[in-house]
């Protein structure tokens, strides 16, 4: 008696790469399983609709809380201040849509404020993504980030800042 199975079907094909054949294996609609030989390549099955977000929802100003700790921990230490700076510029860069990111020169103080060993756990950011000025620039937008105090990091959620 066999049993019914919830798993998608397999499936399977072999093509030919340089004459050594290269074996797909679909177990699962979001994981694809290559092997070459003896080697396992991993990879990411599903494929982007083609559809691009658009940044150009013009100005906007949110506050985030970064957690920094998960970036620097087990860096070595005289690298922990300077990793800080570049994981604020790319989860600025991830959550705004721009690859344009400016820090305010207190951000960046407050990161390295405790040295380059210590870097603060957690640490609020309000990002402003701005219209560029500039006539020949790449991009038509940027974000400004700049340091928000807060007493407290407990129960803080991503906020939206209305326009002043």
């Amino acid at each position: 008696m066999k049993l019914a199975s919830t798993t998608p079907p397999l499936t399977s094909a072999i093509r030919f790469a340089s004459g050594v054949p290269v074996i797909t294996v679909k177990t699962h609609p979001l994981a694809v399983l290559k092997t070459n030989g003896s080697h396992k390549i991993r990879q990411k099955g599903m494929q982007l609709t083609g559809k691009t977000r658009s940044a150009l929802q013009d100005v906007v100003t949110r506050e985030y809380t970064i957690h920094l700790h998960k970036h620097v921990h087990g860096r070595s230490f005289k690298k922990r201040a300077p990793w800080a700076v570049k994981s604020v510029v790319t989860f600025a860069q991830k959550s705004m849509g721009v690859k344009d990111v400016r820090l305010d020169p207190k951000l960046n103080q407050e990161l390295w404020k405790q040295g380059v060993k210590n870097v603060p756990h957690r640490v609020r950011v309000k990002l402003e993504r701005k219209r560029n000025d500039d006539e020949d620039a790449k991009e038509k937008l940027y974000v400004y980030a700049s340091h928000v105090p807060v007493p407290s990091f407990k129960g803080l959620q991503t906020l939206v800042v209305e326009a002043e």
